[in-house]
């Protein structure tokens, strides 16, 4: 479990909560020690000086009728412990601090407890203080005092909570404005991995931000501009390549039948470089621009596998489970699964399987092309991935290297992933996944 939070925002905030605690603590210790202590002392001083003239005044060992004529006159009561009882003392709660100062003014032993309900009825009723001295446990005096009673909440704690609430929403803004801009570049940036090209991003935010957004989007257009000039050279390239092989396949037309055999050699050799360069052409262009629809992609493994039922020398099992519909690029993801489909018969065996099925935890539909070949060496199965990269070794492969490369791509580009691995019995299967969004 991570205590410090990851997020920008989850981590000013709590920043913030922090420091606002420190505050208060200091607060809470500042008013105690310059406010709240002296007023107590001051309340212990004057609780001594009714105690010294009830002392001066010999009312601790009086009779009952001079205490009475002493508290008509100012409302402080002597009693013995047991009339005491009866007049609230044992609701009272012992204060040490105040006992503590009492007792060395008086300069001696002092137990000061006050009552927790008022003597009175009402609003405004004065608490009382009760007061025994060691030199007379059996006498306690009463003392009425105003100003103690307790309030829902006091005006510094109505103080630091606002105090707090405002810096907390005044963080939250602060936070949610610097990171606003930042959840934009990421989606941006997202889209350029895929290969899109979005929007110039608002240049939002402090300064710094501001910069970092005019940064992103030059280099957003930089790298539209270069994907244009790859697109105009690639087609540029494929032009000049197929005239002159346009010019041998007619001349070797003119080739007399007993020559027949270079002919045909001719015109394989002609029909593997046209491939290479429709390659080419697809691994720099990718139909990026190319409308997302709502498909089924099992409709689309059924019509490629309804296209081949035509060549009598391969054979196709398919196990099609319910999947949701996608939102795909219908021609790239049809490119995809022709070109697992084509490598598995070429690399592979004259057999293969191809399933599709959703898992419901992880929200994606599966698709995996099985073949019965030889497999791929496990150290080679990653790097088959990287443009020109072919596993010559282990399947005899032959090309331009550009066809796993151009399907990753555009899995990656659907917010999926691609992967190769060895079936534990035979052959190498060939799986994606896409999202269900």
């Amino acid at each position: 479990m991570r205590i410090i939070p990851q997020s920008t925002f989850a981590q000013t905030v709590m920043l913030i909560g922090v420091l606002l605690l420190i505050n208060q603590v200091v607060s809470y210790l500042s008013v105690t020690y310059y406010f709240i202590q002296p007023s107590y002392q001051q309340i212990n001083s004057l609780l001594a000086t009714q105690v010294k003239s009830v002392l001066a005044n010999d009312l601790l060992v009086s009779n009952e009728a001079r205490r009475l004529r002493y508290a008509d006159k100012t409302n402080v009561h002597v009693y013995d412990t047991s009339d005491a009882r009866t007049h609230g003392l044992d609701d009272a709660v012992y204060y040490q601090f105040m006992s503590s100062q009492v007792t060395n003014q008086l300069n001696q032993l002092a137990d000061v407890r006050i009552s927790t309900q008022p003597r009175s009825e009402g609003k405004n009723a004065p608490y009382t203080v009760w007061i025994s001295l060691d030199r007379y446990p059996d006498t306690w005096i009463a003392l009425p005092i105003s100003g103690l009673n307790k309030a829902n909440i006091s005006p510094l704690t109505m103080y630091l909570m606002v105090i707090g609430i405002l810096s907390v929403a005044g963080g939250w803004l602060f936070v949610r404005r610097m990171t606003q801009p930042l959840q934009e570049l990421q989606k941006a940036a997202l889209s350029v991995g895929k290969g899109e090209h979005p929007a110039p991003l608002k240049e939002l935010g402090s300064s710094e931000m501001i910069q970092v957004t005019r940064a992103f989007n030059r280099m957003n257009l930089g790298i539209k501009q270069l994907e244009h000039d790859r697109n105009i050279m690639t087609a540029g390239i494929s032009h000049d390549l197929r005239t002159p092989l346009t010019r041998i396949r007619l001349a070797s037309e003119m080739l007399p039948d007993e020559e027949s055999w270079i002919k045909d050699g001719i015109v394989n050799d002609i029909e593997d470089m046209n491939a290479i360069i429709d390659q080419f052409i697809d691994y720099a262009r990718l139909d990026n621009e190319e409308v997302h629809e709502n498909t089924n992609l099992n409709d689309i493994i059924n019509a490629l596998v309804q296209a081949r039922q035509l060549d009598d020398k391969h054979h196709i099992s398919l196990n099609l489970n319910p999947i949701p519909t996608l939102s795909l690029r219908h021609i790239a993801m049809k490119r995809v699964l022709d070109n697992l489909i084509e490598n598995a018969f070429k690399y592979g065996s004259d057999h293969i399987e191809v399933t599709s099925y959703y898992n419901k935890q992880k929200k994606s539909v599966y698709c995996k092309v099985r073949d019965f070949g030889p497999g791929i060496p496990e150290e080679e199965l990653d790097s088959l991935f990287m443009p020109f990269a072919q596993g010559d070794k282990a399947r005899n492969s032959t090309g331009s290297g550009l066809g796993l490369a151009i399907i990753r791509r555009i899995v990656e580009a659907h917010d999926g992933r691609v992967a190769l691995r060895n079936h534990p019995q035979q052959g190498l299967i060939a799986e994606f996944f896409i999202p269900a969004k």
